[in-house]
């Protein structure tokens, strides 16, 4: 039996903290997009794991963020004419996701969103930013539990046994370079890989990642889409149909930012709305990673690395 994740790397302005200027279009783009997911999600009844970066589920802050590389009070900045609560809280939008029906999983992203091997990156950062993530997700009772790390840099794996997750979303199966053209586009279209998740030397589950549904647009998405229609969306289907042969797990992941135009709406609308549709008519079932990493450790007899 074969079960979808998905996956979203929420982050809002903390995405975009090592660009000048700050894209507020975007972030705005990811407000209205992680309102309209959580009703998508809703919809269709498929829970999700929200990988949220750790200020967000602040509602205010007067802390300094010692080390940070856009600077100690870098929550005070406005993009655009956007207001800094809009760019760097998100408290509003993380509750939504605690009340939505679907049952989601809300992961940890750090709490900054500095990537785990960036040149100021070292041991007591990483430790603060896991520690941080964790007194905030207790104010809306959340606990540790899956984690993602920012820009997909794994790092410093022992820490987050120590601060208290137990899982995490591995690096993607390579893949031969990037998609530059259509040819390469054309011959990129074939179904993502299903994987294996597995526990690692410190006791940790890996889910690693099979597809970002983003992975290329521009003009080679709209050469590609005029040629076949979209293809991430047939990507997913084929490879939905392989699970239910196979079995394994199909790990999708995309950022609320992603979506700025309808058809990207359109787009995670028609993977969902084919995720549902596999676990209605085929033995494909959708979970969460924090799901899957329970099911890894009951077969391999194993307790979670944080109980440990």
């Amino acid at each position: 039996m074969g079960s979808v994740v998905i996956s979203l790397d929420a982050e809002l302005g903390w995405g975009f903290h090592d660009r000048d200027p700050v894209p507020a279009d975007r972030i705005r783009s990811a407000r209205t997009a992680w309102r309209d997911l959580c009703r998508l999600f809703d919809r269709f009844d498929v829970p999700a794991t929200w990988a949220v970066v750790g200020h967000l589920l602040l509602a205010d802050c007067d802390a300094e963020h010692p080390g940070h590389p856009a600077g100690p009070r870098c929550c005070d900045g406005a993009p655009g004419a956007m207001a800094a609560d809009e760019a760097w809280h998100g408290r509003d939008l993380v509750e939504r996701v605690l009340a939505a029906d679907a049952d989601h999983d809300l992961a940890g992203h750090g709490f900054t969103h500095v990537h785990f091997d960036h040149d100021l990156m070292r041991r007591e950062f990483a430790a603060a930013e896991l520690r941080a993530w964790g007194a905030t997700a207790a104010a809306v009772d959340v606990s540790p539990g899956s984690f993602v790390f920012p820009l997909n840099r794994v790092g410093y794996r022992d820490l987050l046994v120590e601060h208290g997750f137990d899982a995490y979303r591995g690096r993607q199966p390579s893949r031969r370079g990037r998609v530059r053209k259509l040819s390469d586009a054309l011959r990129a279209c074939g179904t993502p890989p299903l994987v294996s998740p597995s526990v690692d030397e410190y006791g940790l589950v890996n889910v690693p990642a099979s597809a970002y549904l983003f992975g290329f647009d521009g003009y080679v998405r709209s050469a590609v889409e005029a040629v076949r229609g979209d293809p991430v969306v047939d990507r997913v289907e084929r490879a939905l149909a392989a699970l239910d042969e196979r079995g394994g797990v199909l790990h999708l992941w995309f950022h609320p930012h992603d979506l700025v135009r309808e058809r990207d709406f359109e787009r995670v609308r028609r993977v969902v709305e084919a995720v549902a549709r596999a676990r209605a008519t085929t033995d494909v079932r959708v979970e969460t990673m924090a799901a899957v990493a329970d099911r890894v450790r009951e077969r391999h007899g194993e307790v979670s690395a944080a109980a440990r």
